[in-house]
């Protein structure tokens, strides 16, 4: 696979092979094939292969047989093809950049810095903590020695979604072969052509034939056959809330550990003592980072009575100058949408906002582009709480704004939705910062700044977000078990 193929009077596009599945470290045709779409444009980029049941049956069979001789491999050989890997990434960096940009639409500058590196800074990190996984000793007052095995869970059911596909797909796949385990890959249908890049590369690392697959196709289809497969011992999901709840039943079924980075609706606090500058800063950038196509997103941002007009006035002026088009010109902050339906999405809840009384600040529509699936950053004033604009996740680029008179008021303000992902503020008050973070219900805080991320820091959602964490060493439990071994010294 290459970069991209570059066609006079055209935007470049990856020139790929086209519907193929990785299997037990090969590449298999498919005859039944669907059309990966160019979201800058609604042309199609290349055909994918639709996987059956039987492709799911062909993967996980190639995992289990690979898994045993992966899982005795040493913690520090494992570490070094993770190495290799991150090099590999870095070395291939602008052709998985353009990968990822025109099949996801995000700004080739943004696939550059932040996506591409940081696939490569989590395979280094945790390529050096697959030399760690260990156990402890226990003292006990029995006569034994005693201690604990942290062992591979098997093969493990990656399910990935369309707005993060490199990085979320590694924030799986690497501490999951990091701890020993054996990788099914199902990524997105919309957006797949990094995965299939990715297993080339993974391969060239040095993982063994068999240890990562990825099938591609419909979550309706092969994602149901996963889920539910008596060869899969674990399922790792990122995704919708409605389908999380559905995973985890099926999973629960089966009796199969899942971990669940669902959907997010953050709250973004802008208190009185706020830095201005800095605050309107961070809160563009939490509603348009991605084309607001992030489950950590900052789409609800909550201002202090006395700050309240200042602040929508500096985003009615700034907003509309945030630079949207071509994913492939540098200059590019917001690309479109990942695909039609999610577009569509978006324009359902602006005029639901509309319905329920708000006031259009900034955006509200597709704007003047020709073709593909944009929508222009978006704030609505006036909203009340109660209005579905608020409670539920749009995932776009759409702010809403609210004001609150207290600190307690405000803390009621950002809890009051059934998502827990993450959250803000803005304050030059230290104690504040700390009091406030300890308060909300979120699995990550941020304060004066959003998305502040790095492989170190763990991850997850409270409530309707989903339970688990991705990133950090916490992240291994959930690819790892607990042996307890005692022997008797009596």
């Amino acid at each position: 696979m290459t970069a991209v193929e570059e066609r006079p009077g055209t935007r470049p596009r990856p020139d790929v092979e086209p519907g193929r599945l990785f299997i037990g470290g090969r590449w298999t045709e498919t005859a039944d094939r669907f059309d990966a779409v160019d979201p800058a444009t609604g042309r199609t980029l290349t055909s994918l292969a639709r996987a059956s049941a039987a492709d799911v049956d062909a993967a996980v069979a190639a995992a289990r047989q690979a898994f045993d001789g992966w899982a005795a491999t040493p913690g520090r050989e494992r570490a070094r093809v993770l190495h290799r890997a991150a090099d590999l990434v870095r070395q291939r960096a602008d052709e998985i950049a353009a990968v990822e940009s025109a099949d996801v639409g995000k700004p080739i500058s943004l696939c550059r810095v932040v996506d591409v590196e940081t696939v490569a800074e989590q395979y280094e990190y945790y390529s050096a903590l697959a030399q760690g996984v260990d156990g402890a000793t226990r003292q006990i007052p029995i006569p034994s020695h005693a201690y604990t095995r942290r062992e591979p869970l098997g093969v493990v059911a990656a399910i990935t979604p369309f707005n993060f596909p490199l990085i979320l797909s590694t924030s799986k796949i690497a501490p999951a072969l990091a701890a020993g385990n054996a990788v099914v890959h199902k990524p997105a249908e919309d957006t797949s052509l990094s995965a299939l890049l990715m297993a080339e590369l993974l391969s060239e690392a040095g993982v063994p034939d068999g240890v990562l697959n990825v099938v591609t196709g419909f979550g309706s289809e092969i994602g149901e056959t996963l889920l539910s497969h008596p060869g899969v011992d674990k399922v790792a999901f990122t995704g919708s809330t409605a389908v999380g709840r559905h995973a985890a039943s099926i999973a629960g079924q089966h009796l199969k550990p899942v971990t669940l980075e669902l959907g997010g609706n953050g709250a973004h606090i802008v208190f009185e003592d706020a830095d201005v500058e800095q605050a309107v800063a961070a809160v563009i950038k939490a509603f348009v980072f991605n084309t607001g196509q992030f489950c950590m997103a900052g789409p609800r941002l909550l201002v202090a009575d006395a700050l309240y007009d200042t602040v929508l006035g500096a985003l009615a002026e700034a907003v509309p100058h945030v630079p949207v088009g071509d994913p492939f010109d540098p200059a590019t902050v917001v690309g479109p949408m990942a695909g039609e339906r999610h577009r569509a999405k978006v324009e359902q809840y602006v005029e639901q906002a509309l319905a329920d009384g708000g006031r259009i600040v900034a955006g509200g529509g597709r704007g003047d582009f020709e073709g593909g699936f944009f929508f222009q950053p978006t704030v609505i004033a006036d909203l009340p709480a109660t209005s579905r604009v608020i409670q539920e996740e749009i995932f776009g680029p759409v702010l809403t704004v609210q004001r609150f008179t207290t600190e307690d008021e405000a803390i009621a303000l950002a809890n009051g939705t059934p998502y827990g992902l993450a959250a803000g503020l803005q304050t030059t008050n230290l104690a504040r910062a700390h009091r406030v973070a300890a308060r909300l219900e979120a699995g990550i805080v941020w304060v004066n700044d959003w998305a502040m991320l790095d492989p170190a820091i763990p991850f997850g959602g409270v409530k309707d977000s989903g339970f688990g964490r991705e990133y950090g060493p916490e992240s291994l439990d959930a690819y790892t078990r607990t042996k307890s071994v005692v022997i008797s010294l009596a």
